[in-house]
């Protein structure tokens, strides 16, 4: 299948509820009977929603309610289906929709057109245990990205999800081999595109979901700010737009690990909300793929922090977000057609898709 698809994220509190389940539980529950092509559920590790409330594990008593998202793709018409559940079942956080290209099957040549300063996001569905040669599947796919120029490359480790249509759950006493993993990399157009049949050809069942990015960052250079985008579109649904910043958790500014302090000064500063979800492996430009070692004092994995928000006030965190990220890490920016954002007995936004 090589089809169109949307993306579904939604972003809530681990101890957030509905009814008398947990919401993570509820969203998971649908996206298994839906059989969605692919989903996973990752927890973070620090961030804020509409209500400012930090949920961080660096404190104890803020440890208890850790950011949670999760992400499901398929069809338009599948993923649609869902969302009315998805919306019903849902209290406070932010749910997101977004157009991207699904990849199943045999993976021939594919054209990934780019104009300056765009990129392409490349999402590698795996099952935890997946091996590639006798290999974790996970250390070959991100050894295969760098050797075709793939600027970054990070290892998610999900706790439920879908992987072509079933479900598989993390749980306490089991091998858990089939839980999916998520790798999430950005590169340029041809280089993507030249990693993508090998992919195919290494996976036994390769799922493969590609979106067009903005290359913001990189290493501490500038290459260009996030698009400016009009605050609606013709027919006045409403845009929204996100950045991504790709970091290690070494990476320190101000005394304080990059992450962190990007964070504290989102929140201080009014932004709707923002999230870090820390990878187990990876790599950013020139460096070797990375990971925790048991003979290190500090953690060596890479971060993702995001945030989503209206293009204007976008405008006003990215000058923190150019601060934050003076010597490194990688940002990238891209359009949101769609956002539900509830907090307080209030929302803002809706679910249907603008154009770009």
């Amino acid at each position: 299948m090589n089809e169109d698809c949307l993306k579904l994220t939604t972003y809530f509190g681990e101890r957030h509820r509905a009814g008398d389940r947990f919401l993570a539980d509820a969203l998971m529950d649908v996206y298994g009977r839906l059989g969605l092509r692919a989903s996973v559920l990752l927890r973070g590790t620090e961030g804020f929603g509409f209500e400012h409330h930090l949920r961080t594990e660096r404190l104890l008593t803020l440890s208890e309610d850790l950011p949670v998202v999760s992400v499901a793709v398929d069809t338009r018409e599948r993923v649609q289906r869902a969302l009315d559940e998805v919306v019903a079942v849902s209290g406070d956080g932010l749910i997101s929709l977004e157009r991207a290209r699904l990849l199943t099957g045999e993976i021939g040549e594919v054209v990934l057109p780019e104009g300056p300063d765009e990129a392409t996001k490349l999402t590698v569905s795996l099952g935890r245990q997946e091996r590639i040669a006798r290999r974790p599947a996970y250390l070959e796919v991100v050894e295969l990205l760098r050797r075709h120029g793939v600027a970054g490359a990070t290892v998610f480790l999900g706790v439920d999800g879908t992987r072509h249509g079933v479900r598989q759950r993390a749980r306490f006493f089991g091998t858990n081999a089939e839980v999916p993993m998520a790798i999430v990399s950005v590169g340029a157009g041809e280089s993507i595109a030249g990693a993508l049949p090998e992919l195919g050809r290494s996976l036994a069942e390769p799922l493969l979901m590609l979106e067009r990015v903005r290359l913001c960052k990189r290493d501490g250079r500038r290459l260009a700010e996030p698009r400016h985008l009009p605050e609606a579109d013709p027919s006045g649904l409403a845009i929204w737009q996100n950045l991504m910043v790709y970091s290690r958790e070494q990476a320190m500014h101000e005394g304080r690990p990059l992450h962190v302090e990007l964070i504290r000064r989102l929140r201080l500063a009014g932004a709707a909300g923002a999230t870090a979800i820390r990878g187990i492996w990876g790599y950013h430009g020139a460096e070797a793929p990375h990971g925790d070692s048991p003979w290190s004092i500090r953690r060596r994995v890479p971060v993702l922090t995001f945030l989503v928000d209206t293009p204007a006030r976008m405008r006003r965190w990215w000058p923190i977000v150019d601060e934050v990220t003076e010597y490194s890490g990688l940002v990238t920016s891209e359009m949101v057609p769609a956002v539900r954002a509830t907090g307080g007995g209030v929302q803002r936004g809706g679910l249907a898709l603008a154009q770009p």
